[in-house]
C-alpha cells in the first residue's frame, strides 16, 4: 500500500500540475490549434491549472477547508490527464496531472 504522502509533496505537486498545465495551455495547444483548443480541453486545462493554484495556497495557508478541495483538485486533474493523454504531446501535462490527482486523493482522506 502506498503512503500518504505530506502536505509539502502534495503542495509542490500542486504547483507543478498548475504550471504545467497552463504552460501547456498557452504554449503547446495554442501553437497546435484544431483539437488542442477546443472549449472542452482548453476550459479543462485552465480549471485545472487554477485549482491546483488554489489548492497548493489552501495547504499552505492551513485552511481547514484544504483536504475538502483536494477531493476536487483531484477529480478536475483526473479529468484533464483523460483528456490530455486523447491528443499529441501532451504526455507531460498528463503526468502532472496524474501525480496531483494522487497525492490529492490521499490528502482528501
Amino acid at each position: 500500500m502506498d503512503q500518504i504522502p505530506d502536505m509539502q509533496d502534495c503542495i509542490d505537486a500542486c504547483t507543478n500540475c498548475h504550471q504545467a498545465c497552463l504552460q501547456t495551455a498557452l504554449g503547446h495547444c495554442l501553437q497546435q490549434g484544431g483539437r488542442h483548443v477546443e472549449p472542452k480541453h482548453f476550459r479543462l486545462m485552465m480549471d485545472c491549472a487554477a485549482i491546483c493554484e488554489l489548492s497548493a495556497n489552501l495547504q499552505l495557508s492551513g485552511s481547514p477547508y484544504s483536504a475538502r478541495l483536494c477531493a476536487l483538485c483531484a477529480d478536475i486533474c483526473h479529468a484533464c490527464a483523460v483528456s490530455c493523454l486523447e491528443l499529441d504531446g501532451m504526455e507531460e501535462c498528463a503526468r502532472a496531472c496524474e501525480a496531483c490527482e494522487k497525492t490529492c486523493r490521499a490528502m482528501a482522506t
